[in-house]
């Protein structure tokens, strides 16, 4: 039940970062290690519940503005990247990209959490 509620915890206040405008790009790895230091997990299941949430926040808007556009823009910009001009692939390796910050965040705020118990 914690892994589920901290991917939820996650997307949703990475969502509210990404809404605020002063928040930088990378607000949302923030939010995951205060997430992470919310909801007590270990190190691994840290790490994958803020890759998830981030990963299908990213990978969900993405798509979305790529449906938005007919995919037009999607297609432009993976032609210009080594991707072939492939939509999907881009859509994925956003969502890669937040994920493996998001998780790197929280797994960091999950080691912080432990260790300040010892």
């Amino acid at each position: 039940m914690k892994f589920i509620t901290a991917i939820i915890l996650t997307a949703l206040t990475g969502f509210i970062a990404g809404i605020l405008s002063f928040s930088p790009w990378w607000g949302f790895a923030i939010t995951s290690f205060l997430v992470a230091i919310l909801v007590h997990q270990k190190g691994g299941k840290a790490f994958l519940s803020g890759f998830l949430g981030i990963f299908l926040l990213w990978a969900g808007l993405a798509w979305w503005m790529d449906m938005k556009n007919n995919g037009i823009l999607s297609h432009k910009i993976a032609q210009i990247l080594p991707l072939n001009g492939n939509s999907l692939l881009l859509i994925l390796i956003t969502g890669v990209v937040g994920g493996l910050v998001a998780g790197f965040a929280a797994m960091s705020g999950s080691y912080l959490r432990a260790s300040s118990k010892k």
